[in-house]
């Protein structure tokens, strides 16, 4: 997964905002522990009650990590400031993106999935 995460950075090496898909368990947060490490980032695990996790990078810009699991209804991201996060990231992950298909319609996408035994991953 390391070496992905290594890839993904040489591709989108300033940021952007990423909805991330795949179903329980195929390595989605992985993959971000990933990108945190290659950047030189303290990973704090998944941010499934928290819903967002937020670090600094080296140079001052941010990465925010959403777990959007446990939200039920779109308009709590207004509660969160979802919208807000999503103007100051220099990359912004979203795990099941699905609930907030209103901020992330156009957004780049990440998908992760078990294809006969093997994790593919295509942005």
């Amino acid at each position: 997964m390391q070496v992905v995460a290594n890839t993904f950075l040489e591709r989108f090496p300033k940021g952007g905002q990423f909805a991330v898909y795949g179903e329980m368990g195929a390595g989605k947060t992985t993959f971000i522990q990933g990108i945190c490490k290659t950047l030189n980032l303290h990973f704090a695990g998944s941010p499934t009650f928290s819903l967002v996790n937020e670090y600094t990078l080296a140079d001052g810009r941010k990465l925010f990590h959403f777990d959007l699991y446990r939200i039920s209804r779109a308009e709590e991201l207004m509660d969160i400031g979802f919208e807000e996060y999503l103007e100051i990231g220099a990359f912004v992950f979203i795990e099941w993106p699905q609930i907030a298909s209103h901020y992330t319609d156009g957004m780049n996408t990440i998908t992760i999935r078990d294809v006969e035994g093997v994790r593919e991953i295509v942005f």
